[in-house]
């Protein structure tokens, strides 16, 4: 990747920027930003869990999912990583799999409305 604006500045205020393309809805320009983040401070969960989000939102699904798992393994009880993770395999059609992320989600977070399969169920939130 070559040097341009996105990259200059301290962790700090690549963070910041990753933040603010992010809130813009622009997804690719905060990725670009929060690969090199994570690629420099791979062991902090902020970066890659932004990552995470910049790729669903981007229809990025794979890449998503790996950076939700890295989430996961680094903590296992990131809730949000959870439910994002058995969002993120809804969407690519593997609801099976997604449910069991989503009952785990539910339990992390206190929110026990959900039905048997792990679907939400009427009142309860989304990604």
């Amino acid at each position: 990747m070559s040097d341009t604006y996105y990259e200059f500045g301290t962790a700090a205020d690549r963070w910041d920027r990753a933040q603010m393309f992010f809130e813009a809805k622009e997804y690719m320009s905060a990725a670009r930003i929060l690969e090199g983040l994570v690629e420099e401070v791979p062991e902090q969960v902020s970066p890659r869990l932004l990552l995470a989000r910049t790729y669903y939102h981007s229809a990025r699904l794979g890449k998503a999912e790996t950076e939700l798992r890295a989430v996961l393994e680094r903590d296992p009880v990131e809730h949000y990583a959870r439910l994002m993770l058995g969002r993120t395999l809804e969407r690519q059609g593997r609801s099976a799999e997604a449910a069991g992320h989503l009952r785990m989600a539910a339990a992390f977070s206190g929110d026990f409305d959900l039905a048997p399969d792990g679907a939400a169920t009427q009142g309860s939130s989304g990604a």
